[in-house]
């Protein structure tokens, strides 16, 4: 018994840090209805700051309670002051973008942000001292419980209790509530809501960089923190309920203890438990637990995107040949380049076919994933291990890499025509992290982190057919998302996207529609990943971290989602950039997002509707300058 209780003021100990960090996230949410991804970065930031001071900067603070209080408060004011930065060049920029483009814009954040810390903090751990005073711990049972831990499950409480003070009877905290529920009439009364956004985005990094400084005492300061921390905030967020702090109060718990007990009980199945919790939360309340439906919070329409037009289906059909010529020509070109550009051709290639999978689905469905990944790393898994235990050869291993793919999907697929936004959003990543934690955890089939390497799909002689190979498939997959476009199926796809009640009253099958591109989309994913163990002759748990379904989104996203081609541009780009700049620039994935938040921001259409309106400007000119002279 004793043992059982020591797991349950684990638990509710590791929900405070949950709670403190969903606090921040909801609040930042509630008024700029911004999905901030970085926001473990604000965590990491206040956990950085905090440990240097304590033990490299001021070393004598470490020995004094209230003086390392007050260096955790500075690690939680320095990550406050990086938010109001960050707010001001970049969230109040993406206010009112939709949630997908929102979350891509807040991870270039967090590469730029990790970059910046490893260039001043350096890339060693640090070993922060214990809290004086809190060292010692508590005797229960023939267990012992540390007295820090204890101190921590207090504090989740009355942070709760002060937020709700500071919502519910200052006049911030009103203004700020009521710009939760209509920011249009809150400034149609005369009040400015860019106050209040700032206000809050402080105040939400803040409380993430108290979660962080608080750390210390138990583990300590690195720059895998972030990462670590913010895909069970979004669990505890979307389980809870977009917007609602209670919500993500009970959620906190709720997590925090199923990943105690689960750490005790299926210590090698404890991330696919929390993940399947929020699963279950999401299938039977899409919502979350307190949570509103999106298409409440915005008066008068759906927080989602507004209707797009698909660039690239009218009838030039010269047009669209000259394209594929001149993409294939620079696939060619690629492969007279030698080895190194053969290597970096075909991952883009690869990743050209995974990103027009996840186009489908979100330009002509308007289906938002961010779990993508899990889709591409069961066809990499079920062509590999195809191969390795049955000796299968290229086309039954990529078939039986779509048929994993296919079996999953179509099951998952049920709960996708329930949910929408970031809550689908986060219940794709779910079943990502699902698979990646089988695919890491389950040793005797995946090899665990040593991954299944050797594999043997494509010998040396079999190069240049395969290469081929993907540079149809490629330009087939383009070819099928222009005749999906152009079909009837599109176009109910669209109109299923755009007005759903009115789809359905017009007799459509709107979840039907839903349901099939989404299979689809899965079974092209699982291609892609066939293709990649082919080539790459191996497979590893990475294929399904958050790392591949961002490296999808950014594919799309920065082509320009609406783009018939921007999955091919997207791709090039991506893939180039990554390479170029791995070989030449340490900070690399810095600058990776620092440009990424440009592209979004800039250009939320990519980089192909940006070319298209420069391209428009000479034309727009020379006809004005032509009315001109006329009159």
């Amino acid at each position: 018994m004793s043992a059982y209780v020591v797991q349950l003021l684990g638990g509710l100990s590791y929900a405070t840090t949950l709670f403190l960090m969903a606090a921040g996230l909801t609040l930042i949410f509630g008024v700029t209805r911004i999905v901030n991804f970085a926001h473990g970065s604000f965590f990491m930031l206040g956990a950085l700051v905090a440990a240097h001071w304590v033990t490299d900067w001021y070393p004598a603070w470490g020995e004094s309670a209230p003086l390392y209080l007050l260096a955790m408060v500075m690690g939680a004011v320095c990550a406050g002051l990086a938010g109001a930065v960050a707010e001001f060049f970049l969230l109040r920029r993406m206010a009112g973008a939709p949630e997908l483009y929102q979350l891509v814009a807040t991870f270039g954040l967090s590469l730029a942000m990790h970059d910046a810390m490893q260039w001043g903090f350096g890339p060693d751990e640090v070993f922060a001292p214990r809290f004086p005073g809190l060292m010692g711990s508590v005797q229960i049972g023939d267990e012992f419980f540390p007295v820090y831990q204890l101190a921590m499950i207090a504090l989740g409480p009355l942070v709760l209790a002060g937020l709700h003070l500071l919502l519910g009877k200052s006049r911030f905290g009103q203004r700020l509530r009521a710009a939760t529920q209509d920011r249009t009439m809150l400034a149609a009364l005369g009040v400015n809501p860019r106050p209040l956004m700032l206000g809050a985005v402080v105040l939400g990094c803040t409380l993430a960089g108290l979660g962080g400084a608080l750390q210390l005492p138990r583990e300590p300061a690195h720059l895998q923190m972030d990462m670590n921390v913010i895909v069970e905030t979004f669990v505890v967020v979307v389980t809870g309920g977009l917007g609602s702090i209670g919500g993500a109060f009970v959620a906190a718990l709720l997590i925090g203890l199923v990943h105690a007990f689960g750490t005790a009980l299926f210590p090698q199945a404890t991330l696919v438990i929390v993940f399947l919790t929020m699963a279950v939360v999401l299938v039977f309340r899409p919502q979350g637990l307190a949570g509103r439906a999106l298409a409440s919070l915005e008066p008068g329409g759906a927080a989602g995107e507004a209707a797009q037009k698909f660039h690239g289906l009218g009838p030039m059909r010269w047009r669209q040949g000259a394209l594929a010529l001149g993409f294939v020509l620079l696939c060619a070109l690629a492969w007279w380049g030698g080895p190194y550009w053969q290597t970096l051709a075909g991952d883009a290639l690869i990743l050209m076919i995974f990103g027009i999978s996840l186009q489908a689905m979100m330009a002509l469905g308007g289906l938002v994933s961010f779990g993508h990944a899990a889709f591409f790393a069961l066809g990499a898994y079920g062509a590999a291990l195809s191969h390795s235990l049955w000796g299968a050869s290229l086309p039954l291993a990529l078939a039986t890499g779509c048929g994993a793919a296919l079996g999953v999907a179509s099951v998952f697929g049920a709960a996708v025509i329930r949910s929408s936004g970031v809550y689908l959003a986060m219940l794709s990543l779910a079943l990502a992290q699902v698979v990646w934690a089988g695919a890491t955890q389950w040793v005797g089939l995946t090899g665990g982190d040593n991954g299944l390497i050797g594999l043997a799909l494509v010998g040396d002689e079999g190069r240049p057919l395969f290469y081929a190979l993907l540079v149809a498939l490629a330009l087939g997959a383009v070819l099928a998302l222009r005749v999906l476009g152009r079909s009837v199926m599109g176009a109910a796809l669209q109109a299923g996207r755009d007005a759903p009640l009115r789809a359905a009253a017009s007799g459509l099958p709107v979840g039907w529609l839903k349901y099939r591109i989404f299979v689809e989309s899965a079974v092209l994913a699982g291609l892609a990943g066939g293709l990649f163990a082919a080539h790459k002759g191996s497979v590893f748990p990475s294929v399904a971290a958050v790392s591949t379904s961002v490296d999808a989104l950014l594919v799309v996203l920065l082509g320009g989602v609406h783009q018939l081609w921007g999955a091919v541009a997207g791709s090039a780009v991506l893939s180039y950039a990554s390479a170029e700049l791995g070989r030449e620039v340490t900070y690399w994935r810095g600058l990776l997002g620092l440009f990424i938040m440009l592209i979004m921001v800039a250009s939320p259409s990519g980089l192909q509707g940006l070319l298209s309106r420069w391209g428009r400007r000479p034309a727009q000119g020379a006809l004005k300058g032509h009315a001109d002279a006329e009159s």
